[in-house]
């Protein structure tokens, strides 16, 4: 979808926009969300960062999904002036301009980083939010020393986009999300995160996430639900695994199961990392005996989706090669 097909459906006579799902745990889906609750959703961001009119916005993700139509929705909202790149890895290559409020992807930033010239441009975004995947560990060390404000945002699709930020750069820097005005949130039995936004949603969403919620209303995200494998009765938590994977210096990897006659599940290590064998393994020997994978499939790349999230129904694929 170009910027002129989504102006184009904005501005018809529908009360509704079409959006896809990222599709990280199956397939994409296509929902209908209402334009009003696009732009409460905007104001409550804009309201958030104080972002103003003839602020510079940055659209540089695909219009298909949920994050880039906010983009522009929030430009509307706000009447801030949007400048738009072609969606691709390194967005900022051909930027010349300072920008004032960007939204990216992990892999955009990670991209960015990696080039001196763009890396410059990075830290000049007076507030750059980053959505649609997880931030490990190491680039937020990077991103901590930024001057300006970088923000981890919390969201789905059905959220329209994030209902809750926090601060990943300068002395504020947290693990806590702080919910934006007039969301509120709670846990269930099993633990996974409620969302209660009256003007995003006529309902309660209840989420895969299983979460932590502090004394003062904020949260910590500790993984998916369905992203759980148990095995001979311990639950482990797939994204727990990689963090102290990535914790240990192993990057690029992702965890999954295999069917396991002795344990029921057993832990499967897909390693697209650079490391050695043995310093993989010193690794994982320091991690709990039952987190410690049964088996190890070496990979070329780490499947992801198209907004850099790792695409889990295609990783568990690869790890059942192991049963």
């Amino acid at each position: 979808m170009t910027l002129s097909d989504f102006l184009k459906e904005w501005n018809n006579t529908a009360d509704t926009v079409a959006v896809r799902t990222s599709g990280s745990t199956g397939t994409p889906k296509t929902l209908l969300v209402e334009k009003r609750q696009m732009l409460a959703s905007a104001r409550m961001t804009c309201d958030f960062l104080n972002l103003k009119a003839g602020d510079s916005a940055l659209l540089c993700m695909s219009l298909d999904y949920i994050g880039a139509k906010m983009m522009v929705v929030r430009a509307i909202e706000r009447n801030m002036r949007l400048v738009e790149v072609a969606p691709s890895g390194h967005p900022l290559a051909e930027i010349a301009e300072e920008i004032d409020f960007a939204a990216m992807v992990p892999l955009q930033v990670y991209n960015s980083l990696q080039v001196p010239d763009e890396r410059q441009k990075l830290m000049k975004i007076k507030h750059l939010i980053i959505g649609g995947g997880a931030i490990d560990k190491k680039m937020q060390e990077e991103l901590r020393s930024f001057p300006n404000a970088v923000w981890s945002t919390y969201g789905m699709t059905e959220t329209l986009s994030h209902i809750a930020l926090r601060r990943i750069s300068g002395p504020e820097t947290t693990d806590w999300y702080t919910p934006l005005a007039g969301v509120t949130i709670g846990l269930t039995e099993n633990q996974c995160l409620t969302i209660c936004a009256p003007h995003l949603s006529d309902i309660v969403l209840t989420t895969n996430d299983i979460a932590e919620i502090d004394g003062n209303g904020n949260f910590k995200i500790l993984g998916r639900a369905d992203n759980v494998i148990n095995s001979g009765g311990v639950k482990i938590q797939i994204e727990e695994v990689e963090r102290r994977l990535n914790d240990l210096g192993i990057d690029n990897v992702a965890v999954s199961s295999c069917t396991d006659e002795k344990f029921g599940e057993a832990v499967v290590l897909l390693n697209a990392s650079a490391v050695s064998n043995s310093t993989l393994n010193q690794a994982i020997s320091q991690l709990p005996k039952y987190w410690q994978p049964k088996h190890i499939i070496n990979v070329a790349t780490i499947p992801l989706t198209e907004n850099g999230k790792i695409a889990r129904q295609k990783v568990k694929e690869i790890a059942k090669t192991a049963e």
